[in-house]
C-alpha cells in the first residue's frame, strides 16, 4: 500500500524563495483554470476537461502577463491541475461541494513533485531548481528500500516547512485476536469503552484559550498590512499548531492501542457537522476531534488487519438498557446515570452505550446487515435483522418491554 511520511525541514534562503514562488504560481494556475471551467460552463454550458486546462497552461505562460508561470517547474503546475480534475470528479459524483479559488490568507501553501522533479540519493531530497539538498530531520526512518514516488513541499500558517514522502510499502498485520471492543465518543470522557475503560479527554484547545485569547487580542490590536501584524498572526498560528499537534498525537496514541489490542472495533456513525450547529457544544465537539479519530481507526484496522463496524447513528445505544433491552422514550443529555424501569439495573450511560454499541456491532458482523431502527406508527422502535439478533443476544427471546423487530 502507499503511504506518506512527513517530515520537518529547514530551508536556505534560495529554496525559500523558490518554493514561495512556487506557491504563488500553483495558486494562480488553479485559480485560472477553475474560472476558465466555470465560465464556459455558465457561458456556453461546456465542460473544459484536464488536457484542455493543461494546454491552456502552456498558452499562459507565453504570455507577458504570465511569463512567471515559466520561471518554476512545471511539474507542480500540472498537478494542481490534476487536484482540480480530481475536486471536479468528487463534486459531479457528489462526494464534495463545487470547487473554491484558493485564498493566499486561508489556503495551504503546497507544492507536489513527482519523480521526474526531483532526485533521492542516499537520504537526500533535491527538488526541480534547487542546487541543494532539503535539510530534512528525518524523525524516523523510511521503510528499507522505499523510493518516493511524490515529494510534497508545504508551509503552514505558523511558518514551518514540511515535506511529505509517498511511497510503496507493506504493512505486517498484528497477530490475530478474538477481542472485541465497542467505543462511545463523549466529551468528558474522549471514549468509554465497553470494558468499563474510560479514555479522559485532554481538552487542549480549553488548555491554551487564555494564551489563545491574549493572543488574539494583540493581533486585534495591530495596524492592519503591517510587520507587527504578521508577528502577531504568526503568534496566533503557533497556539493553534500547538493545540493541533498535541491533539493528533494523543489521537494517534489511543487509536494505534486500541487497534492492536482488539480484532473489532465498533464505533457510532456521529454526523459531526451536524452537532457543531450545537453553538453550547460546538466548540468542545470541534476540540475532541471524533472526525479524526474516526478516520484513524479506519485507515488504521485496515492497515492491521482489524475489523471496524460502524453502527448507525439512529440506533438508540444510550436508551436501551444493555441488561433486558428496554428502550426509554426519553433520555436527556444531561442525565448521566439512569435506572432501567424493566429490571431495575442502574447504568452509566456512556459505558451502557459502549456495551450496546459492541453488541450490535457484532450482530451486524455476523449478519452483515446495517444496524438503523425505524420507527413504528406507535413511535416505539423497531430494528432490523441485525438489531433483532443484538435484541436477541443481550436480552433473550421473551423479555417483556424490548423493542419490536422485524421478522
Amino acid at each position: 500500500m502507499k503511504r506518506a511520511f512527513k517530515y520537518r525541514f529547514y530551508p536556505t534562503a534560495e529554496q525559500t524563495a523558490e518554493l514561495s514562488r512556487t506557491f504563488g504560481c500553483v495558486r494562480k494556475v488553479y485559480n485560472m483554470a477553475l474560472d476558465a471551467r466555470s465560465r464556459a460552463w455558465t457561458l456556453e454550458h461546456r465542460r473544459i476537461s484536464y488536457v484542455e486546462t493543461s494546454a491552456m497552461l502552456t498558452e499562459w505562460k507565453k504570455t507577458d502577463d504570465h511569463g512567471f508561470l515559466a520561471e518554476v517547474s512545471s511539474v507542480p503546475l500540472q498537478q494542481t491541475l490534476r487536484h482540480l480534475q480530481s475536486a471536479y470528479t468528487a463534486f459531479f459524483d457528489r462526494r464534495a461541494r463545487y470547487p473554491r479559488f484558493k485564498s493566499k490568507k486561508r489556503s495551504k501553501d503546497s507544492a507536489e513533485y513527482t519523480r521526474s522533479a526531483f532526485r533521492f540519493r542516499d537520504g537526500h531530497i533535491t527538488l526541480a531548481k534547487m542546487r541543494d539538498p532539503l535539510a530534512i530531520v528525518w524523525s524516523r526512518p523510511l521503510p528499507a528500500g522505499a523510493e518516493p514516488s511524490t515529494v510534497t513541499a508545504s508551509r503552514d500558517k505558523a511558518g514551518r516547512w514540511f515535506v511529505s514522502l509517498l511511497v510503496e510499502t507493506a504493512v505486517a498485520p498484528e497477530p490475530a485476536t478474538d477481542k472485541a471492543v465497542g467505543l462511545d465518543a463523549g466529551l468528558t470522557s474522549l471514549i468509554t469503552l465497553s470494558t468499563g475503560e474510560k479514555i479522559t479527554n485532554p481538552k487542549f484547545e480549553r488548555r491554551d484559550r487564555a494564551r489563545l485569547g491574549k493572543a488574539r487580542k494583540e493581533l486585534s490590536r495591530k495596524a492592519p498590512h503591517s510587520k507587527n501584524r504578521e508577528k502577531a498572526r504568526v503568534k496566533v498560528a503557533r497556539i493553534h499548531a500547538r493545540i493541533v499537534d498535541r491533539r493528533r498525537d494523543f489521537l494517534h496514541k489511543v487509536t494505534t492501542r486500541l487497534v492492536r489490542e482488539n480484532q473489532t472495533i465498533v464505533i457510532e456513525d456521529l454526523t459531526v457537522r451536524n452537532m457543531l450547529g450545537n453553538h453550547n457544544l460546538a466548540r468542545a465537539i470541534s476540540d475532541a476531534s471524533w472526525a479524526e479519530l474516526r478516520s484513524q481507526f479506519e485507515y488504521k484496522c485496515a492497515w492491521y488487519g482489524r475489523e471496524l463496524v460502524v453502527v448507525d447513528r439512529f440506533f438508540p445505544s444510550s436508551k436501551t438498557c444493555s441488561a433486558c433491552g428496554l428502550i426509554r422514550d426519553k433520555l436527556p443529555l444531561n442525565v448521566r446515570q439512569w435506572t432501567c424501569e424493566g429490571c431495575g439495573t442502574q447504568h452509566d450511560r456512556d459505558h451502557n452505550a459502549a456495551k450496546i454499541v459492541l453488541a450490535a456491532g457484532l450482530a451486524v458482523s455476523a449478519c452483515g446487515a446495517g444496524v438503523r431502527p425505524q420507527r413504528s406508527s406507535s413511535g416505539r422502535a423497531v430494528g432490523n435483522e441485525a438489531g433483532s439478533v443484538m435484541a436477541r443476544a443481550v436480552t433473550g427471546p421473551s423479555v417483556k418491554g424490548r423493542a419490536e423487530v422485524n421478522r
